[in-house]
């Protein structure tokens, strides 16, 4: 398990916003309503946990955590598909290829540095890629409708330095 903090919360975007976990109750809460769907207590739990996380969890990590609630593997399975559809939550790729989830109401576009090694995700923002690639979509007559950028590689704490011995 990662203890380091991963998670960015952009100076632009803060977690702690006044009424931003209700505003996530809500949106989910209407996309249920829409859907013929109930917000369960287990739901709920799911949400919160996402929310209150600072890293980006698989669905393995979210059902160890909250097993002991009762809340059943194939719960958060089928809560995290409905958090994707109402657009509440995102799926990253793992070094591993499994999916991560992380929550994106409201929050800036980003990218994702992903380490084949201890599996850290850091999210960065590139202003100057994201212009570029809106100029050669725009040239090409080509519209965006949703893009991510997901590199692998190492981060500076599992790449061997030089003259390091292993």
């Amino acid at each position: 398990m990662i203890d380091k903090k991963e998670l960015v919360y952009f100076p632009s975007w803060t977690a702690g916003r006044k009424g931003y976990a209700q505003r996530m109750r809500e949106v989910f809460q209407e996309y249920l309503r829409t859907h013929n769907l109930h917000l369960t207590p287990q739901r709920i739990a799911i949400l919160k946990h996402l929310f209150e996380t600072d890293r980006h969890l698989s669905l393995e990590d979210i059902y160890a955590s909250l097993k002991h609630r009762r809340i059943g593997k194939v719960t958060v399975f089928r809560t995290l598909k409905i958090l994707e559809e109402c657009r509440l939550v995102e799926r990253v790729s793992a070094s591993n290829g499994r999916p991560l989830f992380e929550v994106k109401m409201e929050r800036p576009h980003h990218d994702h540095l992903i380490c084949v090694d201890c599996r850290r995700v850091m999210e960065v923002r590139w202003p100057d890629v994201e212009k570029i690639q809106d100029q050669a979509c725009r040239k090409m007559g080509f519209k965006i409708l949703y893009h991510r950028h997901e590199l692998f590689g190492r981060c500076r704490d599992c790449e061997p330095k030089e003259g390091r011995q292993n």
